[in-house]
């Protein structure tokens, strides 16, 4: 290991632009002869549009254009598409009703965008904004799924019988009902995985600019994956050939996924940036967010678990109804299918699942992924449901997670809802995880926490997660509209320092530090001489973005193929050069050398040779020395872990206190220690938010009750312990770099080693059930319930 290439604790090298204020966000941008828009919002969850006048808005000071959807429309501009098609039980395809950017006939939650005016000012275009008179004829809200599946409920879509989405299932449904009729023991659970509301530091922002002289456009936008916008909004929604539309993403403040898609004002910004024509910049309000940016979650769920006497699973039966919101966001329909279902075997040998999912149009802002995507909702239904099971059965829960796990010699291992998992060593993690957690001494903790008249609980969650999102061919056969590869250009200059272009997105992983370990691995070279490049389609050739913990599964590997075509093209040229065959160099800390011999170049050397071609095998080659890789992966890989949290409680107030949580976790090949630990502590805050915080809530006219930080409750420094968290990394995972992914995992193995740890503790006050986000106001009124 080199001291900045693979396994090094490197600094992150982009810190010191973002701590010193040097940043460059897209509200940080701004362009000459810029305006500004502002969008007017229905204030309804479902209404009518029987006019919008903007007369008198029009010749409100500063005022240069109002847009509606009807003008949209009369330029026949497309909708907003959704990228993944699920089918039906039956085969038939899902319902997919148009997604206009402006609405046209009818407005579908609070926030739908209904005009856009564009001003000299912002806070022009604002004024303007609320002058402008919409008639609306308001229709009833269809917000609970159970209500909006109803016979006689309100349609979001008119065309869409019982606001039903689709009606999926994966897994064998004749053998998961044999495996239950010979069980001996059942255990059933109803959840709900609470809606979520994305808040990145960042508020989505875009800036659009039109060229009249040569008809092209270019977007700069908070966006996770540049090309997928492109390829969008460019094909579908505004017919634009690509080579005519650049998409920008500079530095994004945060995304967790709710920066992935496709939005309305991307396509609204840049449609009318031409009919102005000036530059348009836009930057949402908070507000703004919460009622538009995609939210995560909103699953109800019964799930069953069949035993036989010694606590074996035997099968798994799963029913889901999941919120998809008003329209169908850009990887919507994937969420709760399949990255959702095909998890449900979890890190355990059950032999029979089925699962079916019902997703359920509703109005309210459309949901699509959010850190960790469906892994999370799934993780969190099968552990709380096998905790359940060893209380229900009388069994320890770590006994009964041992006795069912995959072990390490069963890989690879195939499991009933599709997947095939490559390596792993499951009873390792949990075995680490309880030592480094004490769970031998607890019970003595729980009576030291008695004594004070508190009550101490411990509760486990064993997770696995597919990340990479890939292979392009298994994707597309399950829907998917794009291929998932990921792309990287590899440019060496005369001097031996290194630009790399990649297709993956950086807005808080670190990418330019581990991708420039990488580099530094492959070539021998400083880390100080790497530079990493993304987020422009004007400059990387394609790629795929930053989502599912990607980015070092795919888009890494796409880096080292180039960086192999590198040094293969630069030992056809040592070997002219010394006039060697090329079996005999040897390339090795930044120095290829001819085996045996003191004969050698610096890779520096190498580099201006090629450049330099005067001693060249130019019949051979072609001078320069720049390579272009696509990778695409030929399994998923699946990180895999155990977390254990530890609680006490004050019965009086109902307050939680997370004492401790321990975290161990399998990301495979490990590139930069020190990024890992960032990325788990930031998830895991995420996920006890989720647990303890969190929770979106609409009344039942649509509208949205938690719209601000006073009602919507972010985790905070003084919410989180010091976090005990490690790696078990086993080797072997399908890519060339053997890493799995690291992203997501705190997020979806925490939730449900807070609840479950929660139910420990109150389980002796007669407590065995408390939905997400367990607040102490519901922690306090479970106890008095009991």
């Amino acid at each position: 290991m080199s001291e900045t290439g693979i396994g090094a604790a490197v600094r992150r090298v982009e810190d010191k632009r973002f701590l010193t204020g040097r940043g460059k966000y897209i509200d940080d941008i701004d362009q000459r002869g810029q305006l500004y828009a502002w969008m007017l919002r229905s204030p309804h969850a479902h209404a009518r549009i029987n006019g919008v006048d903007t007369a008198t808005a029009s010749q409100a000071p500063g005022v240069v254009a109002i847009f509606t959807g009807a003008d949209m429309a009369a330029d026949e501009v497309g909708g907003i598409p959704c990228a993944w098609q699920i089918h039906n039980k039956d085969g038939s395809p899902m319902h997919e009703p148009p997604h206009p950017p402006l609405a046209v006939d009818k407005v579908r939650h609070v926030g739908d965008q209904v005009a856009v005016v564009i001003a000299e000012t912002k806070a022009q275009a604002r004024d303007a904004a609320e002058l402008i008179a919409v008639d609306y004829d308001v229709l009833p809200a269809a917000i609970d799924m159970d209500l909006a599946l109803a016979d006689n409920a309100s349609l979001v879509h008119d065309d869409v019988p019982n606001n039903l989405c689709f009606d999926w299932e994966i897994g064998d449904k004749d053998a998961t009902e044999a495996a239950f009729a010979k069980a001996d023991h059942v255990v059933s659970i109803d959840i709900v995985n609470n809606r979520l509301i994305p808040n990145a530091m960042e508020p989505r922002a875009a800036i659009a600019q039109y060229e009249p002289s040569n008809g092209n456009y270019t977007l700069h936008t908070t966006t996770q994956n540049p090309h997928v916008i492109r390829l969008l909004m460019g094909a579908f929604v505004l017919q634009i050939p690509e080579h005519k539309l650049r998409i920008i993403a500079p530095d994004v403040g945060g995304g967790f996924g709710s920066k992935i898609f496709h939005y309305a004002e991307e396509a609204i910004l840049t449609w009318a940036s031409a009919k102005v024509p000036q530059p348009i910049k836009w930057t949402a309000e908070r507000s703004e967010s919460f009622i538009t940016d995609a939210h995560g979650r909103d699953h109800e769920t019964h799930a069953e678990l069949a035993m036989d006497k010694g606590g074996n699973f035997l099968g798994l039966r799963v029913s889901t109804k999941a919120n998809i919101g008003a329209y169908l966001s850009t990887f919507g329909a994937a969420v709760p299918t399949y990255l959702h279902g095909t998890l449900m075997a979890g890190v355990y040998t059950t032999p029979a699942i089925y699962c079916e999912v019902k997703t359920v149009f509703t109005n309210t802002v459309p949901v699509d992924a959010y850190r960790g995507a469906g892994r999370p909702e799934c993780t969190y239904l099968l552990e709380r449901l096998v905790t359940k099971a060893a209380r229900e059965i009388g069994m320890d829960p770590v006994e009964i997670r041992q006795k069912n796990m995959i072990q390490p010699d069963q890989f690879p291992y195939q499991t009933p809802v599709a997947l095939e998992y490559d390596v792993g060593n499951y009873p390792a993690s949990l075995d680490t995880a309880l030592q480094a957690s004490d769970y031998a001494g607890f019970e003595k903790r729980r009576a030291e926490s008695e004594s004070n008249d508190k009550r101490r609980g411990i509760g486990i969650s064993t997770y696995i997660e597919a990340c990479g999102i890939a292979p392009s061919a298994v994707a597309g056969a399950l829907g998917a509209r794009a291929g998932l590869y990921e792309s990287a250009q590899v440019r060496v200059h005369p001097t031996g320092s290194v630009t790399v272009y990649t297709g993956s997105h950086s807005h808080g992983q670190g990418h330019e530090t581990t991708f420039a370990q990488l580099v530094s691995e492959s070539f021998g070279i400083p880390i100080e001489q790497v530079e990493i490049k993304h987020g422009d389609t004007g400059e990387v050739q394609f790629g795929m973005g930053t989502y599912g913990s990607r980015s070092i599964a795919v888009g890494g590997p796409a880096i080292l193929k180039a960086c192999n075509k590198i040094i293969d093209k630069a030992t056809k040229i040592v070997a002219h050069i010394l006039e060697a065959s090329e079996s005999d160099i040897e390339f090795k800390d930044g120095k290829f050398t001819v085996s045996g011999t003191d004969r050698e170049m610096a890779f520096a050397e190498v580099s201006l040779a090629a450049y330099v071609p005067h001693n060249y095998p130019i019949e051979e080659l072609e001078p320069g020395l720049d390579e272009n890789a696509f990778y695409d992966p030929l399994n998923f890989s699946y990180p895999a872990g155990c977390h254990i949290c530890e609680v006490e409680i004050d019965p009086e107030t109902g307050d939680v206190d997370i004492t401790n949580f321990t975290a161990v976790d399998d990301v495979g090949r490990v590139i930069n220690p020190m990024i890992v630990e960032g990325q788990v502590h930031g998830g895991l805050a995420q996920g006890i938010g989720q647990a303890l915080l969190e929770g979106c809530v609409y009344d039942d006219s649509g509208q949205l009750l938690t719209g601000s930080y006073m009602d919507y409750t972010m985790p905070r420094a003084d919410n989180l312990p010091n976090l005990n968290v490690g790696t078990q990394s086993v080797l072997g995972a399908s890519n060339p770099l053997e890493v799995k992914g690291v992203g997501e995992v705190g997020a979806i193995g925490s939730p449900p080693a807070v609840i479950n740890a929660i139910l420990d503790a109150l389980a002796p006050l007669g407590v065995d059930d408390i939905s997400m986000p367990a607040t102490s106001a519901k922690v306090w009124q479970a106890i008095q319930n009991a």
